[in-house]
């Protein structure tokens, strides 16, 4: 069964959709403040999901809820964070540019760990689909983000943000795979312990009640629980089924195919496709073919 593949794809799918709504949020919020309401409302879509599904006694070995809640650490709380500031001070598509460094980081951290190793195909395939990534976000295109950007903070940023997605993965991998742990409920510990470090790093900015003010606008709230639910809530449940069945560095690559999903939503809005960016999203399918191939 590829339900691991599928979920992975189905996740990036989302993301690619809830992007679009963050871009706008974060105009209007810190990234801080905009990562913790997002992991709020995921928490609470979750609950109350594990209520109507009757499952609140879940088997979780202790080993597990450690490596899940360090992972959240790490992932969510520190690595989104990272991401959100590499986008203020990088701009979008060069943010998005280094994320391609994610999965095969991820593999690589994944065989010293986890001593799983790919074959050459799913490596061919892992380059193949970064490789067109690449390719399609790395067009120069006209835009009015250049007088604000600060590569070199923008860069140190985005490296961050990368090893923690990376280990963030690792270590979601390495407590889901042949465990009996619920996606659902490893992505509740995560989304929770990114939570945690988010109030702390907030906290220590000032009065928490103070900076989530903004969040009281009747524009911003529904924009919010969209992005929160599709991005955040079903996204990361995805991601987690993603790491249960499929080995990380794949699953990693797979998940990061977001920016090919957002070509057709910037062809609905009006934006102009090249040729460049349709012959990128061709390689980069080629890699996703060879890489359910491989699985």
């Amino acid at each position: 069964m590829l339900r691991g593949e599928v979920a992975g794809l189905t996740a990036a799918f989302l993301w690619a959709l809830s992007t679009v709504i963050f871009g706008q949020l974060g105009k209007s919020l810190s990234p801080l403040v905009l990562n913790l309401a997002k992991g709020g409302i995921a928490i609470a879509l979750i609950i109350l999901t594990l209520i109507v599904q009757q499952n609140l006694q879940p088997q979780l070995p202790p080993v597990a809820i450690f490596w899940l809640m360090l992972s959240g650490v790490v992932g969510i709380g520190l690595g989104d964070t990272a991401y959100f500031k590499s986008i203020n001070h990088f701009g979008a598509r060069r943010a998005l540019l280094m994320e391609t460094l994610a999965p095969p980081l991820t593999a690589l951290m994944a065989l010293i760990f986890l001593q799983e190793r790919l074959g050459a195909i799913a490596w061919g395939g892992i380059l193949l689909t970064v490789g067109g990534i690449a390719w399609v976000i790395s067009e120069r295109v006209p835009t009015a983000e250049q007088h604000s950007l600060n590569l070199k903070a923008g860069l140190i940023w985005s490296v961050l943000a990368q090893l923690g997605q990376a280990s963030g993965a690792v270590m979601s991998r390495g407590a889901l795979a042949n465990t009996t742990v619920d996606p659902l409920w490893s992505g509740l510990l995560r989304i929770t312990a990114g939570a945690i470090v988010l109030v702390i790093l907030v906290s220590s900015r000032g009065a928490i009640r103070q900076q989530l003010r903004p969040l009281r606008s009747r524009q911003l709230l529904p924009l919010l629980g969209v992005a929160a639910f599709l991005g955040t809530y079903l996204a990361i449940w995805l991601q987690q089924i993603a790491f249960k069945f499929t080995p990380a560095g794949i699953a990693q690559a797979l998940l990061a195919t977001s920016p090919l999903f957002v070509l057709p939503i910037a062809a609905s809005l009006g934006d102009r496709v090249t040729g460049r960016a349709v012959g990128g999203v061709v390689i980069a399918i080629a890699g996703i073919w060879l890489l359910i191939g491989a699985s």
